[in-house]
């Protein structure tokens, strides 16, 4: 039950996630004039395809991906290349046996994507991750609306002899920040205290009105059946009375938070904090999936949410291969007027897709080694 249950959530957080991603390319494209080739929900053979108004809309076997082919969208190279194959193609084989039909020219709707406008091109490249953090606050705000009520920044109270009441924190602190990182949400201060040094953080607080700085400010900890330690937080904070305002507020914290923890492993990964070993690919991401699905409707949600937040940053980053790379190539197109050589972008793509394709099969093997050994 539980297999089926992780391919039902996976398949569905999948899906939705490139549903809307995909859209919000296909939807600008299509207000900016482009013509949309072909708009795709999957990867590999089609399971069904039809043309409607000069696009081919298919949906694929292999739930990992999508996409929407832009005429032009590549360079005119690749463009000739396409066409010469898919004359072979139809040459050998009739065209209903294709996964792809060519759209007649007289069902063509839209202009090549390099014949529009540098600002409508790069509006209709970056609408896939906007869109990706549109999904994820449309899913945070169903689960504010589930809630009885809100959790507040405002210290409630404080475990009797607790080291952090010793060292400065007192009931009715309002905690603005902690290590000169602001708090938006009460989970920043979970987050920001959960990567401290030696259980001991400084915090900004607002206390009658007064913003005060608290230095050193030390914590208990304890310690699991394995013998690691945690910090024990000994405080609560008050819980808000929900109001329309405060939901939406609240909404957009929540995103602004789970991109917090999408730069900061980032980072981490940078500075060597962290480890690349940690890295998860689909098999990781699967089975998170599935476990967030077993612990009820909650949990899943808003995996979903930090899955798609992640998925919007990770396509804005400025690599080849990834929208962000694109509109690198937009912006140098902007700004001197000419478009960055063919070649360049082509070979450009072709490494980053190099690099996307061998930096997944490692994270896939760290899943697959996690999964053996027991620890997923």
């Amino acid at each position: 039950m539980s297999v089926i249950i992780t391919f039902i959530a996976a398949v569905f957080a999948f899906g939705v996630m490139i549903l809307f991603h995909e859209a919000g390319h296909f939807v600008c494209a299509k207000l900016s004039g482009i013509q949309v080739n072909e708009f795709s929900i999957g990867m590999g053979p089609a399971l069904f395809k039809k043309i409607i108004k000069g696009t081919q809309y298919s949906l694929r076997l292999l739930p990992i991906g999508g996409f929407v082919a832009m005429e032009g969208e590549d360079s005119a190279e690749a463009d000739a290349a396409q066409k010469q194959a898919q004359a072979r193609r139809d040459a050998e084989r009739p065209p209903e046996e294709d996964d792809y039909n060519p759209i007649p020219p007289e069902q063509r709707t839209g202009r090549p994507f390099n014949e529009v406008s540098v600002a409508r091109r790069f509006i209709t490249v970056a609408a896939g991750a906007a869109v990706d953090f549109v999904l994820a606050l449309l899913v945070l705000l169903a689960l504010r609306c589930r809630l009885d009520a809100l959790t507040s920044r405002i210290v409630y109270s404080i475990e009797e002899g607790a080291l952090c009441g010793q060292t400065g924190l007192q009931p009715e602190d309002e905690i603005l920040a902690v290590n000169g990182r602001t708090c938006y949400v009460a989970d920043d201060i979970v987050y920001e205290l959960s990567r401290t040094e030696n259980y001991t953080a400084d915090f900004t607080v607002r206390r009658g009105g007064e913003t005060l700085e608290l230095k050193n400010v030390q914590f208990d900890t304890w310690q699991d059946d394995s013998g690691s330690t945690h910090m024990a937080l000994n405080f609560v904070v008050y819980g808000l009375k929900k109001t329309p305002l405060r939901v939406l507020k609240e909404t957009f914290n929540y995103e602004r938070y789970y991109g917090r923890i999408v730069f900061s492993s980032l980072a981490d990964l940078v500075r060597g904090r962290g480890s690349i070993n940690d890295l998860s690919g689909p098999v990781g991401i699967v089975s998170a999936i599935g476990q967030a699905a077993s612990y009820g409707l909650d949990d899943f949600l808003t995996l979903l949410a930090l899955l798609s937040v992640n998925l919007g940053i990770m396509n804005l980053l400025p690599l080849p291969a990834l929208d962000g790379g694109k509109l690198v190539f937009l912006i140098w197109e902007g700004i001197t007027k000419k478009p960055v050589p063919s070649k360049v972008q082509e070979y450009t793509s072709i490494l980053g897709f190099a690099l996307l394709f061998a930096l997944l099969l490692f994270a896939t093997y760290n899943d697959i080694i996690r999964l053996a050994t027991g620890q997923m």
